[in-house]
């Protein structure tokens, strides 16, 4: 769930935004909200199929999607449940429910620690937004899946199975992705669902686990720590997707930021809250991020001192890759992080409102004819393994509407 209250969906398309958001009103215009409509309605009209979801554009802007067990498959869904409570028209609504229910069989998926992506986004949107009680048991079934991934003597839940590193030669097989913040979600709301604190306890130890081990003493994380599973000893602390091993890849510090501040809405335990703000004021502070605030896809890019291990030819690249997507992970959770932050709330706040008014820019949200299907251009996936370089993405998108939904509330 949310940290956003439900609230009547009943406005008028586009007076929500243009009355609340605190950032330039130019910035908001009608026009601007009828293009997310419109992209929107695109995809929708070139895959009616709900099993191929929308995921991306290929270098010829066409549209490419993934199955329902693909890690992405919960964000469109979701983008549209932000859309039925962004301007209240049902033909939202019908389209979020015929895309939420075809990732059913999702729940049983115990291979993947991304279940609670794929669940959450999709299920815990509608669930919020209509009270469904079918959706509760997706949701509480989908975390006893997430649950067997567990291990209580690592106090974590495993990540990818078994995976070979940069190295070629060192095998992770316990390894745990900064990423994995995201999906305790899930099992917090499954213990507001049915009551098992079972559901509660694993999340608050992986928590736990991932403050301990991951963070360096700024505050920065690695992207992956792998673990011994039979005595929980740290065995590598490693990049998969960054710049170096001892790099700030962007998007692992906003699902760390995002994590965290999410932790402290379901435990109300002051060490999550001072975690997050430790992270925000990392990220906000960080002498290379640029001054319309969207960071390069790894935050030590620009750094002339650090050398891959990977084939990394910066001549591919006129200029180093923004990440929109780490921008509006980013400005989601400190729009969250604000409603419990004292004396920084008006920081978090006014950060977030730059990031919104830069991603709402002409260079993110251009209107071109080349993306016709997504909001927001300027992701990166995964830069190391050459996948989804300076494209758009469906899960920037999700988070970047999950932002002006709360941007609502403030």
């Amino acid at each position: 769930m949310r940290a956003h209250t439900l609230i009547p969906v009943i406005f008028i398309p586009f007076i929500l935004f243009l009355g609340c958001i605190r950032v330039k009103e130019t910035v908001l215009t009608k026009e601007k909200m009828q293009f997310i409509a419109n992209q929107f309605e695109n995809a929708l009209a070139v895959t009616n199929d709900p099993v191929r979801i929308p995921k991306s554009i290929d270098k010829n802007g066409k549209l490419k999607t993934t199955g329902i067990y693909g890690w992405t498959s919960g964000f469109f869904a979701g983008g549209l449940w932000y859309m039925y409570e962004i301007n209240g028209d049902e033909k939202w609504k019908d389209e979020a429910i015929k895309w939420t229910e075809v990732l059913g069989p999702v729940k049983y998926v115990t291979d993947d620690h991304d279940v609670g992506f794929m669940i959450n986004c999709s299920y815990g949107n509608g669930l919020r937004l209509t009270g469904n009680k079918q959706y509760e048991k997706v949701m509480i079934q989908a975390a006893k899946s997430l649950s067997t991934r567990y291990n209580p003597v690592v106090k974590s839940i495993k990540s990818w199975n078994s995976k070979k590193a940069w190295d070629g030669e060192t095998i992770w097989n316990f390894p745990v992705i900064i990423d994995n913040m995201m999906n305790l979600e899930l099992l917090f709301e499954a213990t507001r669902l049915s009551g098992d604190s079972s559901f509660y306890h694993i999340a608050f130890q992986h928590a736990l686990t991932t403050m301990k081990n991951h963070y360096r003493d700024d505050f920065s994380c690695y992207h992956v720590v792998d673990y011994d599973p039979l005595t929980g000893v740290v065995l590598d602390k490693a990049t998969n997707q960054g710049f170096v091993d001892q790099s700030s890849w962007a998007r692992g510090q906003a699902w760390g930021l995002y994590g965290f501040t999410m932790c402290y809405r379901y435990t109300k335990n002051k060490k999550f809250l001072d975690f997050a703000e430790n992270i925000a004021d990392y990220i906000l502070n960080h002498p290379h991020l640029p001054e319309d605030m969207i960071p390069y896809w790894d935050y030590n890019a620009i750094d002339p001192n650090l050398s891959p291990e990977w084939n990394y030819d910066a001549s591919k690249f006129t200029e180093i890759p923004r990440d929109a997507s780490a921008a509006a992970i980013t400005c989601s959770a400190l729009l969250e992080l604000e409603k419990y932050s004292g004396k920084k709330r008006e920081i978090y706040l006014n950060a977030a409102d730059k990031i919104l008014e830069s991603l709402f820019s002409p260079e993110y949200m251009p209107g071109s004819k080349h993306n016709k299907f997504f909001i927001l251009n300027h992701s990166v996936g995964s830069i190391p393994h050459g996948v989804e370089v300076d494209v758009p993405l469906v899960y920037a998108d999700y988070y970047f509407l999950e932002a002006l939904a709360r941007k609502s509330h403030t």
